[in-house]
């Protein structure tokens, strides 16, 4: 395969590209961007062609998504699930498999599967708690859910990207019946993979395994808090009274975290750095016992001796877990680089990280991808950190917005009613998102301001960058190039096999960048590759987007692997374990889905 200057250019250009997503801490969208302005500046794209994106049917259509979702959620419409599922849920460990998976597969279809996935979580865990079933057999089923869930519908970003990829090149674009049929059999194949084989290769369990006991779901056992938390009572002539938490160094030398200071009968909780210390102060800390021990060794007077016993119910706030996104910029990091007290109000009293509990010095030790963060904070604090990609809360345990159930049955109408106007092709779907969204704020469903703050914007500035380079990969005849190359390569053989050589390229791409990336990056070749060898390039669009939601293999590959990787327990080996055998079942449905659908 010989390539011609520009195209050896652009090929410099995705591999840069490549390089910054695996190897730097940039945001992903922001990399979107510098690709755009590269691609403008050095002629690939007209400057007014390169923006185009930031207007393309995609966005506008994951703009409405977006805004229904809220508007959902807002109206308790998504915790009412939750709470329905508890009740469900009750049973063995079989049909509680079935329930979530389930669960987790119908919620992908209407909304994203990181949301699915939070509403999921802290249900999946009270069910478990409740039933005596160790999280680490729900999770991964709940969250592989939310994957083949997305499989099924149109309303994936990867799926609708391949949708506006085949309209770019004058083919009709993509529909809910073009995903549902190949979808829902990979979503029932998962479903029974799972509970027949997949189950059995989970980990935890009702006893002690081998590995030793599962990871208890109560938040305080889990950590050991009743032997970690300390009520130290400061006396008149302490050398403490006068000074400020960060003064006092009770965490840069011993570790100790001030999670409340008790005075008369005022208590300050989840005090900042500048909280000043007086005496006769009670302080309420969390951290091991040679702390304290060292603590009482600074002098006679530093505390009472009364002190020196644990206390089971010292925290006044009910602690939460919180985990590290994908690629977050906060990996490598220490806490208190991040300033997680100081400019959230957050306090981190605990680390758990490979099944191991931490709570001396956690503000001192980097954070790596699946660490989950043991915090006290207010429901005002969560709720700004909320909205930072560099972390995952789980759905319902944070939020104090308002929920208005009045208008949950107007909302249900107008979200189904736009839903069903795209499905089924009576408007185009971008304008019936638009009709959703504008009903949904004049019937005042959701308020403009909410509206606004209910789109992801990384997720808009991701898509409307990286458009053009898939544009420029088509027009340039890279993907031409490529695209001949591989037809060349698998000439003589059943057109089954190019399907399936494009379906295990891709889900391996997609481990690596996410399934976003990949459909920009893979797509433009693979329509052309069906182009040239006589395939509906339709079917083969379907078959890209698909596996862009195969991201079974490893914990990092989708946000709800991570969202799952410490409440679950779960190491690293754990995913494809268990995901190997769904990435098989999933594409041999596929691929038989193809030929029976498509008559690939």
């Amino acid at each position: 395969m010989v390539l011609s200057a520009m195209q050896s250019q652009l090929l410099l250009i995705i591999v840069g590209m490549l390089i910054l997503i695996t190897a730097t801490n940039i945001k992903t969208d922001i990399i979107a961007l510098i690709v755009l302005i590269t691609l403008a500046l050095t002629g690939f794209v007209d400057p007014r062609d390169a923006i185009s994106g930031f207007g393309s049917s995609v966005v506008i259509t994951l703009m409405g998504l977006f805004i229904i979702v809220s508007a959902l959620e807002k109206a308790g419409v998504v915790n009412w699930i939750a709470r329905r599922l508890n009740t469900l849920g009750k049973g063995s460990e079989g049909s509680l498999i079935i329930v979530f998976m389930t669960a987790a597969s119908l919620l992908s279809l209407i909304m994203n599967n990181v949301a699915a996935g939070a509403v999921l979580l802290p249900a999946a865990v009270r069910v478990a708690r409740e039933s005596g079933v160790a999280a680490g057999k729900l999770l991964i089923p709940m969250s592989f859910g939310t994957l083949v869930g997305g499989m099924a519908t149109y309303f994936t970003t990867a799926n609708i990207l391949m949708s506006e990829l085949l309209e770019s090149r004058g083919f009709r674009g993509l529909n809910m019946g073009d995903f549902l049929p190949v979808g829902g059999l990979i979503v029932v194949g998962g479903i029974l993979y799972m509970l027949l084989i997949g189950r059995r290769l989970l980990p935890g369990g009702n006893d002690e395994e081998q590995n030793g006991p599962a990871r208890p779901h109560d938040l305080s056992r889990t950590y050991n808090l009743s032997q970690h938390q300390w009520l130290l009572e400061v006396l008149e002539d302490s050398p403490l009274a006068g000074k400020t938490i960060a003064e006092s160094k009770l965490h840069s030398e011993l570790g100790l975290t001030v999670t409340a200071i008790q005075r008369r009968r005022r208590v300050l909780s989840i005090p900042g750095p500048e909280a000043r210390i007086r005496k006769n102060d009670r302080l309420l800390v969390v951290g091991t016992e040679s702390s304290i021990s060292s603590l009482s060794q600074w002098g006679p007077r530093v505390l009472d001796r009364q002190s020196m016993r644990p206390r089971r119910k010292a925290l006044l706030v009910e602690p939460i877990e919180i985990s590290i996104a994908p690629r977050s910029g906060a990996i490598g990091k220490t806490l208190k680089q991040i300033r997680l007290n100081r400019d959230y109000g957050i306090l981190a009293i605990g680390l758990w990280r490979d099944g191991v509990s931490y709570t001396d010095s956690v503000r001192d030790i980097p954070l790596e991808i699946g660490d989950a963060i043991l915090v006290v904070a207010n429901s005002d604090s969560l709720e700004k950190i909320a909205g930072n990609p560099d972390f995952i809360l789980p759905a319902g345990r944070y939020s104090d917005r308002p929920v208005d159930r009045r208008r949950a049955p107007q909302t249900l109408i107008i979200s189904a009613a736009a839903l069903m106007l795209g499905i089924f092709e009576i408007t185009p779907l971008p304008i019936a998102m638009l009709i959703g969204s504008v009903a949904l704020v004049l019937s005042n469903c959701i308020s403009v301001r909410e509206m606004y703050e209910a789109v992801s914007w990384k997720v808009i500035f991701l898509v409307s960058g990286m458009l053009p380079l898939s544009y420029a990969i088509s027009d340039s005849g890279l993907a031409e190039q490529v695209g001949a190359s591989i037809v060349r390569g698998m000439s003589g053989y059943d057109p089954i096999l190019l399907v399936a050589a494009m379906v295990g390229f891709t889900m391996l791409v997609a481990q690596i960048i996410g399934g976003q990336v990949s459909a920009l990056l893979v797509g433009p070749v693979a329509i052309t590759a069906a182009i040239q060898s006589g395939i509906d390039p339709r079917a083969i669009s379907v078959a890209v987007a698909m596996s862009c939601s195969m991201a079974f293999l490893t914990p990092i590959a989708h946000p709800v692997n991570v969202l799952v990787l410490g409440p679950g327990n779960y190491h690293f080996m754990d995913f494809p374990k268990v995901g190997i055998g769904i990435t098989i079942t999933s594409t041999l449905i596929l691929l038989v889905g193809l030929k029976f659908f498509w008559g690939v």
